[in-house]
């Protein structure tokens, strides 16, 4: 056997253990389990739901989920008590942002150009126009969208009473979702720069969180703000408590997206990345 052989030999074989060292890592953090910090516990609520995004609970017991599939081959789906599902909207692309206003439910799609809707009674009215809408939140007069696009993304607020829309920040990079915090507060993310930004009258909007990995949704509750990481590997579920103190509650999920209070003191949380809605369950709720 040459010596020249043999380097070749060891060089083909050294790059042969990186590429699987490599694949196993990647593999490691795709199969992991999702892990609950504490006494916080989570179940499989709904499985095979491909890319649950936004969620809508309903008194009847039922769920809305948003299903963000591009190409129109996404929808609106509605997953009952007893497991069966229907299919209320469908034909979309990327439905993203949902929240339930003026006696319906409003949708966004994130993707160039498509409306932001209102699905009442049946019937589906646009509301107005957006180039990659992807969060919402409805204030009761105002509804507030904001839209996901690199460096030219616009926050908007729409009035229900006359139908004007207002551009409330433009030129914003990567902006997700918003929600208004039970202390007054109005919070957005920027996903690129991994912040939470508080939007205030003077245009300051000063980070109040920083040195996340890729944020996305938000909500707050009587236990703090809620904060989802879009990461397709090892994003975390975050919980800002009112004294300030950040904990993580759930690690090691794929691509999370929305999470939404229960009815029964738990909360759902659409993890897009594995096609599934988990029920978190905070330590004073039996399962």
């Amino acid at each position: 056997m040459t010596r020249t052989f043999r380097v070749v030999r060891t060089t083909a074989l050294a790059g042969v253990a990186v590429v699987v060292a490599a694949l196993g890592f990647f593999a490691w953090q795709s199969f992991y389990p999702v892990q609950a910090s504490g006494a916080w516990r989570y179940e499989v609520a709904w499985r095979s739901v491909p890319k649950a995004a936004s969620l809508i609970p309903l008194e009847d017991g039922s769920l809305m989920v948003s299903q963000e599939l591009r190409d129109g081959k996404g929808g609106i789906l509605r997953i009952r008590p007893d497991g069966s599902r229907e299919v209320v909207v469908g034909g979309l692309s990327k439905p993203d942002g949902m929240t339930a206003a003026n006696g319906g439910w409003v949708f966004s799609q994130e993707t160039g150009g498509a409306p932001v809707s209102l699905l009442k009674d049946g019937k589906i009215t646009d509301l107005f126009h957006g180039e990659n809408v992807q969060g919402l939140w409805n204030d009761g007069e105002e509804l507030y969208a904001i839209e996901d696009r690199k460096d030219n993304g616009r926050l908007l607020r729409y009035r229900w009473s006359d139908g004007s829309l207002s551009v409330l920040r433009d030129r914003l990079d990567e902006a997700e979702s918003i929600t208004r915090c039970n202390d007054g507060r109005l919070l957005y993310t920027q996903k690129k720069q991994g912040v939470v930004r508080e939007l205030k009258d003077d245009g300051s909007d000063p980070v109040v969180l920083a040195g996340l990995n890729q944020p996305t949704f938000l909500m707050c509750d009587q236990r703090g703000l809620w904060i989802s990481e879009d990461s397709t590997h090892r994003a975390r579920l975050l919980l800002v408590d009112p004294q300030g103190q950040q904990r993580t509650v759930l690690s090691f999920l794929k691509a999370p997206q929305s999470i939404v209070a229960t009815a029964r003191g738990t909360y759902l949380v659409a993890e897009g990345g594995r096609n599934r809605v988990l029920e978190l369950l905070p330590p004073d709720v039996s399962p």
